[in-house]
């Protein structure tokens, strides 16, 4: 039996600018997380994936132009107006930000910045916030003095569960976690991931969690999609995609980070040369073929849309399916 599906993006688009100027930054993507799932997604920097997060609750600046369906519980969140959206954000679905020290009001305490969307949603008193802002910060492993504190006064790793416990503040069904622990140290990123992983299992939340790091996500996800020039590569089982990708890109992904026990990743790691496209000049075809080591002729003529190579398994390579190279 088929999961139901909490978010649905059908053909999403997103370009800056208009006329000749336009610049796609998201092209044509199609995802889904089911209740309860967690859905990892990967790719270099300027790959849109945080384009793709933010469009999710129409957070983008004006000069965004965005089409497709954004389904949020089968309502489109493109077509709500603004009282609905509001209502939406926090309660339906809320981000963690990349950084938290610039997502934080520097001159108000951490408490009044967790109460404030308990305040604006729920309706409720000030001792009920302040209540649930304890029962937060406990959840993330923060005392209850915390609440107190100057966001410069935390460590980057209490910082990022202030913003955790903020998104956490209104029981909503679906977290995009948006690079959450890329400031922060290994051993700090690893109680993160572990603290996210429990909440998310705990409370029966859907979790995108946006990464360049495959590993990471392989670890803590249950699927895995990736990105590159604004378009869906790869999807599929989370082990399937780190373990076997089906797609170039994705194998170099995996490829780039040593993996313990393996000496000759360690001594050599492979990476990928060059860099992802400027959206403002996307090379014809698929415009994965100028740094693709497998490419051919036919590659710079014609993109590739995603096809099975597996239970679940998607890829949009001429060679996917194929013995891997």
């Amino acid at each position: 039996m088929t999961a139901q599906r909490l978010l649905e993006v059908r053909n999403l688009r997103v370009t800056y600018g208009s006329g000749a100027r336009a610049v796609p930054a998201v092209r044509g993507v199609d995802l889904s997380v089911a209740a309860g799932q967690k859905l990892g997604l990967a790719g270099e920097s300027g790959c849109g994936k945080s384009t793709l997060a933010l469009a999710l609750l129409r957070l983008l600046p004006a000069s965004a132009k965005l089409s497709g369906e954004i389904l949020l519980d089968g309502e489109d969140v493109l077509a709500m107006k603004w009282g609905r959206l509001r209502a939406v954000r926090w309660a339906g679905a809320s981000i963690v930000f990349q950084g938290a020290m610039h997502s934080l009001n520097a001159v108000h305490r951490v408490g009044e910045q967790i109460a404030e969307p308990i305040l604006l949603h729920r309706k409720t008193t000030p001792a009920a916030a302040k209540k649930r802002v304890a029962e937060l910060l406990q959840h993330v492993g923060l005392p209850l003095s915390r609440a107190d504190a100057y966001p410069h006064e935390l460590s980057g790793g209490q910082r990022q569960r202030v913003m955790i416990a903020m998104a956490l503040a209104c029981d909503p069904r679906l977290i995009v976690a948006d690079e959450p622990t890329t400031a922060l140290d290994v051993m700090i990123q690893a109680q993160i991931l572990r603290l996210i992983e429990q909440l998310v299992a705990e409370q029966d939340i859907s979790m995108l969690m946006i990464s360049h790091d495959l590993a990471v996500l392989a670890d803590t996800c249950d699927r895995l999609a990736v990105m590159y020039a604004g378009r869906v590569v790869e999807e599929g089982p989370a082990q399937a995609v780190y373990s076997a990708a089906e797609h170039p890109y994705g194998r170099a992904l995996s490829a780039a980070f040593p993996r313990i026990g393996d000496i000759g990743s360690r001594r050599a790691p492979r990476g990928l040369p060059g860099d992802p496209p400027d959206p403002s000049a996307l090379p014809s075809g698929c415009t994965f073929h100028p740094r693709c080591p497998v490419a051919l002729d036919a590659c710079a003529l014609q993109d590739q849309e995603l096809s099975a190579v597996g239970e679940g398994h998607r890829a949009a390579c001429v060679h996917a399916g194929a013995v891997p190279l």
